[in-house]
């Protein structure tokens, strides 16, 4: 089934873009609710099985509690959890990877620089630590569950993300750019 078909099948649960912002979403944003709807759908998994909200953020530390003996990764927080974000987030990249046998003509790819994904990978990485979570945590389950360090958590996100995307433009750098 194609991203048209998907759109056409389920387009009529949601209202037509106004056309001030239509623009923006050239293919629709159909495509970005149903992934939404999977998204929450996983978190409400999650949560009811395990009764932990799903961040991804501490992915790195409960996967190193396998490899590493030291005493940071050996918390009861990161050893208690390091299974199911394993397969949490194995599950991401599996998604994404069906979704591009099923829906495109093979992997995605972006024109942007690899030193620039890098960088970007290091300084999510760094917001992450100092927000206490990612997008994930705070974003959906944060704020589905009305928590005001989250919702502050995620202001500060889009207000720094929408930032450096215009002072990038700005400066001339935008996705075809070195």
């Amino acid at each position: 089934m194609t991203p048209d078909a998907v759109s056409l099948a389920v387009a009529p649960l949601f209202v037509a873009l106004p056309e001030a912002i239509a623009h923006y979403f050239p293919r629709g944003i159909t495509h970005y609710l149903v992934g939404g709807l999977f998204v929450a759908l996983g978190t409400v998994v999650i949560y009811l099985g395990t009764g932990i909200i799903a961040g991804a953020s501490t992915f790195l530390e409960s996967t190193l509690s396998y490899l590493s003996r030291q005493g940071r990764f050996q918390q009861a927080r990161f050893v208690g959890s390091r299974d199911w974000r394993v397969v949490f987030t194995l599950s991401i990249v599996a998604g994404a990877g069906v979704y591009a046998l099923l829906f495109q003509d093979g992997a995605f790819v972006t024109e942007v620089p690899a030193w620039r994904l890098f960088a970007g990978g290091i300084l999510v990485g760094v917001g992450t630590r100092l927000g206490k979570g990612c997008t994930s945590g705070h974003g959906v389950c944060g704020v589905g569950s009305a928590s005001p360090t989250s919702i502050v958590n995620v202001a500060t996100f889009m207000a720094v993300a929408i930032a450096t995307a215009l002072l990038f433009a700005a400066a001339g750098m935008g996705v075809g750019s070195v």
